[in-house]
């Protein structure tokens, strides 16, 4: 497993943390204050529509949208450790009705147009496990592989569970990090995750609809829970303060990693120094540069994502389809490193290019699914179709990286190109002609970016003239150096 170092970039409106292999960044996550994710948060909602012709419903948890519960995520369906079950749901309107209060938890946050993704099925992540509170089973890992060590943790967990004073029910998954835990941490994490659900009761019975009763850790403590493990050298935070939190927090919860906490001190900010900074703005860029010389376009749509391979300057194998053997075996690794970078999710497509070879396609793929391995979030990959792509799948629990960090284009509206300017002043000479036809000014005023009002006077001042001509009014131009390229005003004057 190759060795990790993370690093925390902190500041009061956000929190940016970076996964770095080998002096390579791996992973980018980021958390605002003000735009926190609400994933593991835990609500009392007020259901206020029930949509039995979708087996859903909308529920009011004090956001501005409403979420959105789906019956499959009812309690008392199938459990989230499980498979789907094959008998059929109880319809949802048999269940639930409007005006109901449920205490439901986050699942997916709100993405775009869409509202969160509720479960009234709640669970509660400690340190090495996860609590179920409405089930009574006891789940393993599936990366705790040996059949020997998954019963002999089943059986510890059966006494521990039983012999916890506070026993109030409840099923329990062992995370992976429990494998070597002993019964006094499991015994601890028990009695923390049951007085943290006894808290949500409370809270539950104390309040209206739309309260928040309990919140998932911050983005610097969830890097302390789910990110460190034995291949991780360093944890380096920039601020003292936070690094402190992180070392009282860490001794509660994950003393193991305590050791590993550094204040960075440096006078150049931490991820300048170690060229984060850049990294990032690469991964907002459409184009991927490879180190042989070959490249990825990456395009994000609402629907899916894409990614073609091409082999650019690539020319140094002895023939070309070894050449395109090679630039897509580098693409491989990378896509999957984009894919963690950019935190891409849902269906993504990856056009590598065409390899006559089935040795050579199964090569590629084994590299891909090799790399994509080390994905914390969960994907699935399909072979080669048979117009030589390959369909991937990638849990989407937040917004990417380019949906947080960017916003639509004002110029282009989302289509990635602006029309020529010579396209704009045609748009102009039969606006001009249309208006002439409803209204008798002394003079139209085109009011136009600089690069349109050249054209109109230079290439295209044969056409403005003939239809000053043609309409009898003079045509007067004014470049507005702030208009973007489409942009312009007819002012009647």
């Amino acid at each position: 497993m190759p060795t990790q170092d993370i690093l925390i970039n902190w500041s009061p409106q956000e929190t940016r943390v970076a996964v770095v292999e080998n002096g390579a960044i791996q992973e980018l996550h980021i958390e605002r204050t003000l735009e926190r994710g609400m994933v593991g948060n835990v609500y009392l909602g007020k259901v206020v529509r029930v949509l039995p012709g979708m087996q859903s419903a909308f529920v009011d948890i004090g956001q501005e949208r409403a979420a959105f519960l789906h019956v499959a995520d009812l309690h008392g369906g199938p459990p989230k450790f499980e498979a789907r079950a094959e008998t059929p749901l109880v319809p949802i309107e048999r269940q639930v009705f409007e005006g109901q209060t449920l205490t439901v938890q986050v699942i997916k946050d709100a993405i775009g147009s869409k509202g969160a993704r509720l479960s009234t099925q709640v669970s509660i992540a400690g340190r090495m496990l996860v609590f179920l509170p409405q089930d009574n089973h006891i789940g393993i890992s599936q990366k705790i592989g040996s059949q020997e060590l998954r019963e002999q943790l089943r059986a510890r967990m059966l006494l521990l569970a039983g012999s916890d004073p506070n026993n109030s029910g409840g099923g329990f998954i062992l995370r992976t990090n429990a494998e070597e835990a002993s019964d006094t941490e499991l015994a601890e994490d028990i009695a923390y995750l049951r007085r943290t659900w006894a808290l949500i009761r409370e809270r539950a019975q104390a309040n209206p609809a739309g309260t928040l009763l309990h919140q998932d850790l911050n983005l610097a403590e969830r890097v302390l829970r789910d990110m460190v493990n034995e291949s991780t050298l360093t944890i380096r935070i920039d601020s003292k303060q936070q690094c402190d939190a992180l070392k009282a927090f860490g001794e509660t919860y994950m003393p193991r990693a305590v050791d590993k906490l550094e204040h960075y001190r440096g006078e150049r900010p931490i991820f300048d120094l170690f060229g984060i900074e850049e990294e990032i703005e690469r991964a907002l860029a459409r184009r991927v540069e490879l180190k042989s010389g070959g490249y990825l376009i990456i395009d994000q749509t609402e629907a899916l994502t894409t990614v073609d391979v091409n082999t650019g300057g690539f020319v140094g194998a002895r023939n070309f389809e070894d050449t395109i053997f090679k630039t897509n075996l580098e693409a491989a690794g990378s896509i999957a490193r984009q894919m963690r970078l950019r935190n891409l999710g849902g269906i993504i497509i990856a056009d590598f290019i065409d390899m006559l070879r089935e040795d050579h396609q199964q090569a590629v793929l084994a590299e891909l699914k090799k790399q994509l391995a080390r994905d914390r979030t969960r994907t699935t990959v399909s072979g080669f179709t048979q117009l030589g792509l390959v369909e991937m799948t990638r849990k989407r629990t937040r917004e990417s990286l380019a949906h947080m960090l960017c916003e639509p284009c004002p110029t282009c509206q989302c289509r990635g190109q602006v029309k020529t300017a010579r396209s704009v002043c045609y748009d102009i000479l039969r606006e001009i002609l249309r208006e002439a036809r409803q209204f008798a000014p002394k003079e139209f005023r085109v009011v136009a970016s600089a690069a349109v009002v050249e054209m109109l006077l230079d290439e295209e001042s044969v056409h403005l003239a003939g239809l000053s001509e043609f309409i009898g009014r003079p045509i007067s131009l004014s470049a507005e150096p702030t208009m973007n390229p489409e942009q312009y005003d007819i002012v009647l004057m």
